[in-house]
């Protein structure tokens, strides 16, 4: 079982915690980490083509992704947001490849120390659960086959 994980680099240092996470969790979930496949994008906006490109290879079971989108002061962030979850979602009924996101969307982020704490954490926790939803789905896939 092969896996595309997509991440945006944006708040890397935050971001990373997500994939750390799905790692640790797949490999307890008894698969190998060696079947991940890491790829990055700028943000969070370019992460649906990327995923839509990997699922037409045909080399991927399943495709996960990590991102942050947060509100810059520039433009409503939540317009971001949905276009790439929209994006995912279309990705994975157009190609039969399952897509799972860990791309958060927090109401309110500054770039101080206990924000970037608290999503740290909560990405921790989102890596893990992502494993878990991305191992449990393809299981269940295979029964459907």
């Amino acid at each position: 079982m092969t896996i595309a994980f997509v991440q945006a680099t944006w708040h890397r240092s935050i971001v990373d915690h997500a994939r750390e996470a799905f790692v640790t969790r797949w490999r307890e979930l008894g698969h190998d980490p060696a079947d991940i496949e890491f790829f990055e994008t700028p943000g969070a906006f370019e992460i649906p083509l990327h995923a839509q490109r990997l699922a037409r290879t045909g080399r991927f079971d399943a495709i996960v992704t990590a991102g942050l989108v947060v509100d810059g002061g520039i433009y409503r962030h939540e317009f971001v947001a949905s276009a790439v979850i929209d994006g995912l979602m279309r990705v994975q009924l157009d190609t039969d490849v399952p897509v799972f996101s860990a791309v958060l969307t927090p109401h309110h982020f500054h770039e101080h120390s206990d924000h970037a704490d608290f999503f740290t954490a909560h990405f921790d926790k989102k890596g893990a659960e992502v494993a878990d939803a991305c191992s449990g789905t393809l299981a269940s896939l295979a029964t459907i086959k």
